[in-house]
């Protein structure tokens, strides 16, 4: 029988990946649903994202997208780089992508523009970061909500357990689905490394670029997978968003009016896709 795994936030982490999707074991028709947020972080986004599509040719695949993928793909159409996203690990993305034609830049904004921003399944959504309306996310009245929301997240964590599924006080958007996944808020938040369930809400995003580990949650066992053993060495990922030092360095020039200069460099230095 085919197993479909749930993979949360990876963050520019490559090796960490690969790690994970081999410890895996994958059978030919199992089916991977990544939550978002590949890119941003760690130092090789571009080549996460190459890795991607080339696993998404051998195997089913999906592929939602984060907030952090909407920000890439902003870039590569050309749009300059928010002072937001190279603060929250766009730099490290800029310098993975240095180089690149553009032939290569063209199918990775084509990878982008084809992630769906939700999936729904047998009575399951698969969703980076949530939604906010009582009636499901296809009456969401703002789409960015699907890779920002932490409402749906908060919600969940302080629903009181007493409080019935049939009370006119239960939260009417977790009974729209009997099990939504989830990444984005990252789980190392609440001191915790490994995925977290609160009413009918799996989140997976175990901290990727935050010292954290990529995980894979089997939807209908929920066993797990992580990409640094329990107790193990941690894969040398080089040093990800908790690099305080090139924040800093990126909120002073900030501070002083010589950030928005340098965002319009980095444009101007990459490359603008003609279409």
């Amino acid at each position: 029988m085919a197993t479909t795994y749930a993979i949360g936030d990876i963050h520019g982490g490559l090796k960490a990946l690969k790690q994970l999707i081999g410890r895996l074991m994958l059978k030919p028709d199992d089916r991977l649903i990544f939550l978002g947020d590949y890119v941003d972080g760690w130092s090789e986004s571009r080549q996460v994202i190459e890795y991607l599509m080339e696993l998404d040719k051998d195997r089913p695949c999906i592929f939602i997208k984060g907030n952090h993928d909407a920000w890439c793909e902003e870039w590569l159409k050309g749009l300059g780089p928010s002072v937001d996203w190279l603060l929250h690990g766009g730099q490290a993305s800029v310098a993975s992508y240095a180089g690149i034609s553009d032939r290569e830049a063209e199918a990775h904004l084509s990878f982008f523009e084809r992630m769906p921003l939700y999936y729904e399944e047998d009575s399951r959504l698969f969703v980076h970061a949530g939604f906010s309306s009582m009636h499901g996310p296809e009456r969401e009245h703002h789409s960015s909500n699907f890779f920002w929301d932490r409402t749906l997240w908060e919600m969940a964590l302080s629903v009181d357990s007493r409080i019935p599924k049939d009370s006119f006080f239960y939260p009417k958007r977790l009974l729209r689905y009997k099990e939504i996944f989830i990444g984005h808020t990252p789980t190392t938040n609440y001191d915790i490394e490994v995925p977290m369930q609160k009413c009918n809400v799996w989140n997976v995003d175990t901290g990727a670029a935050f010292w954290g580990r990529i995980t894979a949650l089997d939807i209908d066992s929920k066993q797990f997978r992580q990409s640094v053993d329990r107790g193990g060495n941690e894969i040398p990922l080089h040093r990800g968003r908790s690099w305080t030092a090139q924040s800093d360095a990126a909120l002073s020039k900030c501070a002083d009016g010589s950030e928005r200069q340098e965002s319009h460099q980095v444009r101007r230095g990459c490359f603008r896709i003609r279409r």
